[in-house]
This record gives C-alpha cells, structure tokens and sequence, in this order.
C-alpha cells in the first residue's frame, strides 16, 4: 500500500495498515468495529477542550468549505482550505505540538467579503459566522498551553479547562480537597472544569449527566456494543467499569476501571477510551480525552514480552538511589499492536508508544500495561525512505551503516524501554504528592522515561536476552536521540520561540545537559569546509554514564517532589534554543522539502450484511481522502 497521502502546510498525511485483519474472526472484528466508533464519538470533546471557541470555529468554516460557490481555485480560497485542514488536523486552532494560534495566510478583507456572500441556509446565520474574526485577532487565545516561567499558567493559556479563575485559585481549591481527603489516591480534577460562577469556585463534570453529556452517551451507545461480541468475560466487566464511570463521572469508579483495565489481559483485542493524559494542562491535572483502539501483533509481541518478564531485573540494576527502587514490579504487561482507530487527542497525530495507567499508586500495586504500536511505526519508516534527511545531517559514513541497519529495531526497542519499563520503575516517597513538580511534572517523566531507555539500551543484558545481535547496534539510538534533541527536532519550532511542548523539552534537556557536562565525550562542531554543524560522539561509554547519572538524579526529583531542581532543570536545558544554530538547521532542512508533522487518516470499516442485515464480514478501506474522512466524522456525509 501507499503509505504517503496528502500534504498542506507543515503536515504529511500517511497511512496504516491494518495487519493481518483478515485472520481474525467475524466476532473480533465486529469487537474491534464496535470500539472503533466509540474511539471517534467523542471527537467533539477534545476540540472543546482545547478551545472554547474551536467548535464553532470548525462549524463555521466547514460551512464555508461547504457552501462556497465563487472561484475555488484561488490562492486566497485554498488558503482558507488549508487553514481548516490544520484545524481539522490539530483538534482546533492552536498547533497541535507548538501550541501557538495558527496564522492565516488569507487576509480578514478576504474572510469578510466570504462571510457577506456566502448564502445562510436554515442552520447557519451570519452570527455563527463571525466567530471567524476572531482568527485573526492575534490577542484572542495566542496559546493553547502556556508553560511560560513565572507567568500566570492558568490565565494565559486558551484551553477551556479553567474559566474565571486563577492559577492561585485552583492551586488553593485542590489543595484544599487534598488536605480534607489525605486518604484519598485519586487523580483530582482529571475529569473536570473549573470555574467560578457567583464568586464561588466549582467544578463541572464529564459525564452522562454533565458537559459533554450528549458525546459521552453515544460513547456509551458503542461500548455497549461492543459489550454484545467480547472475546471474554473479562473484556465486558471491563467495559462495564468503564460505563459506569461515564454515567457518574465517580474517580473511584475511574480507578475501579483502571485497576480492572491492567489486569485484563485475555484475548487479541484492547483500546483505551477516556480522560487519560494530561499534557493539555499546564497544570497537568485535567484528562484530554482520547481513544485507540488496537489488537495484538503475534509476531512482534515476543521482544516486549521478554521484556515485561525481566522486569525486577531491571529495577533492580537501575542506576538510582535505592529508597527510590520498587521492592517487587506487579503486573507489568508489554505488547506490540496493531492500531486499528485512532480517536481524540491520539488523532490524527498520535503516539507510537503507550503506558498506562497513569496513577502512580496504581502502577505501584496493581501493574501497568505498555503497548509499542507497530504498524504506526512501519508507516513512519516506510514514509521516510529516500528523503535526504540522514545524508543532510549526518556526515559520518560508518554511522550511516549503522542507522541503516540497527536504526528501526533500536528506535522500537527504546519505545519498548521507555513505556513498558521506564514509566512503571522507581516510586514516590510516601509524603510526595504527586502533582508537587506542578507544570513540569510532564517534562520530568517523559525525560525520567527515555533516559531509562537510554541507559538500558546500551546494556549487555540486551545481547543475553536476544533483543540485540550485535554489541554496538545501540550506538545508532544514542546518535540518532542526541542529534535529534540537539538540532533536529528544533525544525518544528518557529524562529525566536522557546521549546514548549513535554516530550521535547524532555529530549532537549537530556542532550544539552549531556553536552554541558561531556567533557569531550561528545560534541558539536562546524564542518569548516561546508559550514554546516554535526555531531560528534567519541566515547560511547562514557555517554551512557552520563545518562545513567542524570537518570539519578530525575528519579530524585520525581521521588521526593523536588519542585525547584526541576525547574532549575527545566528552564536551563530544556526551554532556550540558540538561535544561530536553529536558523542553520531550519535552512538546511528546508532545503529538503520534508514536512516536520505527520499524521494518519484513518482506514475505514465497510460492512458486509446478508439479506436479512446481519453483518457478514467487515473489510477495511484505505482509499477514503482526509477531506471525506473529516466531512464524515462532523456528520455531513456517509
């Protein structure tokens, strides 16, 4: 299949394959199709959430994609095309990665003169229009998330999770709920708005019964669904957990489902349905819904096995203080899968590696589950084929070889590290709260994570357990991890801004605190003779005790709740870029034509039905277009 679609700004559209879905029976795939539109019901939730206005905003400009009838072939009218693609593409109008407010490249004249000419049908009106002047009004919602030292997180960022409030305020209003229920380990806020109505702060809830009611029931109208054809017991109780916590919105009931959901491990077929991650909070408490739904890949599933079954192996031989390892590792489960939908904040750019739950508690007693999620990461590496990018930045011949051959199996058995092993070692002292590293909290474990992954990688208990086959097959992770957070991924930032999402302030913070404290091991140099700056490792073993040493130190930070080391952290290497050496790598990448953003449109169920409507067999479509897939999924076609 054709795994490269679409472009438009900075975007690539792919697609993934749904591997060996033929092999599996009627009942699976009915099950994996039932969970599937639940996996894309709740789509509404998240554009709210980002934003209050972006669902009004989508509307209006799907009316207008719609419904315009002059010239569609000018650059100004593809411009505003364009424009609702990348709102489509990031759940509403700031950058689904930088957070910023998206630009248009068409001018408010030219907005105006479509508003005043298109026809209003019954269920538009030129007021449901005018939401659109506030695209260009770049003092309304600039930010989406705004991690911005010293400034009021709360106040300045646009997502809708917080109104009328402060950061001070929902800082004092959870406490408060703490301090009164010190017994209590659920995740406070994860479902909720905060808001102050009459001068008095409260919170509304997600759920059947709340805000978000009518998406949360149609989630629900699926669910049971696909209650009708689970491939075990086990399976329904989960999913009923999981119901019953929409109906009420109850945490207890959300940890009740999370502790049932890790437990569960009988059959081919798993998702993940909810209010999950937090990094569209900057206060990192409140769930961005989000869904996935996946299956087992058999094949693959072997090397995250051998990993999950060793795991007090690797807890135990961890570089970090011994009053911050797990005495015992409980129910750790790792498996390779095969997406079959993704949906919310996992759509259309999603992760390629997941582990959850994300109670630390939870974790703790219970286990987790970590998923690497193959077929996304096939479709990155056949996408990326032939494109220049290591030729334009690597200038070492023998490193070439080595990417080339070790490259994908390292990449994937690092994402293997990181979720299964990474974010389940280590523990908080009994005293920690868990939110005590506040807005750097996600920054702190993603790089607690890779750095995990990073220092085990290297280990000689890689070629024991068969995962490696060759003794320096990780040097190709390690070049690959330092360049990319020393001067690659600097590309998807614009120029004279700081680095604002987690997982890159994560990858920035490991390798400039590496290069700061090298001492030769590694370095940055200007070839003399091209001007072009590369990266240089020259004792491998030395960089991964550094590594190992700054992983000490995160754990203790995470462990005891260190807010001023991580912010200390944090705002040394992890937020400023240089900004000679970003305009030098924006030149040579552009030069490339490669988009810095990809995403995935989603295949597409058809269904087979007898005469008599019973379902006969589902096949999967890969030929639906993003536009079309878009349309469908805001209702406005089949």
């Amino acid at each position: 299949m054709n795994y490269i679609d679409e472009r438009f700004a900075d975007i690539q559209m792919l697609r993934y394959r749904l591997k060996n879905f033929d092999r599996l029976s009627l009942k699976q795939k009915e099950y994996i199709y039932y969970l599937s539109e639940a996996t894309t019901a709740g789509r509404d939730i998240i554009f709210d959430q980002n934003c209050r206005i972006n669902l009004a905003v989508r509307k209006a400009l799907e009316y207008i994609y719609l419904n315009f009838e002059g010239d569609r072939a000018t650059a100004d009218f593809k411009a505003v095309t364009d424009y609702l693609k990348q709102v489509w593409f990031a759940n509403g109008i700031h950058h689904h990665y930088n957070c910023d407010k998206f630009r248009p490249s068409f001018s408010r004249e030219y907005l105006q003169s479509i508003i005043e000419n298109v026809s209003v049908k019954d269920d538009c009106s030129k007021a449901n229009l005018d939401i659109l002047y506030l695209i260009h009004d770049d003092d309304k919602f600039p930010k989406r998330v705004n991690q911005a030292e010293g400034e009021d997180l709360v106040l300045t960022s646009a997502c809708n999770f917080y109104e009328n409030v402060t950061q001070q305020e929902v800082e004092d209003f959870y406490n408060a709920k703490k301090s009164a229920c010190p017994e209590s380990r659920i995740s406070w806020g994860l479902n909720s708005k905060v808001q102050k109505i009459n001068g008095k702060i409260q919170e509304v809830k997600w759920n059947a019964e709340g805000m978000y009611g009518k998406e949360i029931q149609r989630i629900i109208y699926w669910l049971e669904k696909a209650q009708t054809v689970c491939e075990n017991q086990s399976q329904h109780d989960v999913i009923s957990l999981l119901i019953d916590f929409y109906k009420k919105g109850d945490l207890n009931k959300f940890d009740e489902y999370s502790i049932a959901w890790v437990k569960q491990h009988e059959g081919m077929i798993d998702f993940i349905n909810g209010f999950i991650e937090v990094y569209g909070d900057p206060l990192g408490m409140k769930g961005t819904w989000e869904g996935l739904v996946h299956y087992v890949d058999t094949e693959a599933t072997n090397r995250t096995t051998i990993i999950s079954q060793n795991a007090l192996w690797f807890e135990r031989n961890s570089p970090v203080d011994e009053q911050f390892k797990r005495e015992t590792v409980a129910g750790v489960s790792a498996k390779v899968v095969i997406a079959a939908m993704l949906g919310g904040e996992e759509y259309p750019s999603t992760a390629i590696g997941i582990n959850l739950p994300n109670a630390n508690w939870i974790r703790a007693e219970h286990g987790s589950k970590s998923i690497t999620i193959g077929n996304l990461t096939e479709a990155y590496s056949e996408a990326s084929k032939g494109n220049g990018f290591r030729k334009e930045f690597i200038n070492d011949e023998r490193m070439l070889q080595l990417i080339d051959k070790y490259g994908n199996l390292t990449d994937d058995l690092h994402t293997d590290l990181h979720e299964c092993l990474g974010h389940g070692s280590g523990k908080l002292l009994p005293s920690t709260d868990p939110d005590a590293l506040k807005a750097y909290g996600n920054t702190i474990e993603e790089a607690r994570a890779d750095l995990f992954a990073l220092y085990y990688i290297a280990d000689k208990k890689m070629l024991e357990l068969g995962l490696l086959n060759d003794e320096e097959a990780y040097k190709a992770n390690y070049y690959t991890y330092m360049l990319n957070g020393l001067l690659t991924q600097t590309v998807r930032i614009k120029s004279g801004s700081n680095i604002e999402e987690a997982h890159m302030r994560n990858r920035s913070l490991i390798a400039w605190w590496v290069i700061d404290h090298a001492k030769g091991c590694v370095e940055l140099k200007k070839d003399a003779a091209n001007g072009k700056t590369f990266l240089y490792i020259h004792d491998y073993e030395a960089l991964r005790k550094l590594f190992g040493q700054l992983l000490r130190e995160i754990q203790r930070i995470k462990s005891e709740g260190d807010y001023q080391a991580a912010s200390q952290l944090v705002e040394t290497y992890a937020v400023k870029i240089n900004r000679d050496l970003h305009a030098e790598v924006i030149s040579r990448y552009e030069k490339l034509n490669i988009a810095p953003y990809r995403g995935f449109i989603n295949p597409r169920f058809i269904l087979q039905r007898s005469d008599n409507g019973d379902i006969t067999d589902i096949q999967v479509d890969y030929t639906e277009t993003y536009e079309h897939q878009m349309l469908r999924y805001g209702g406005y076609c089949d």
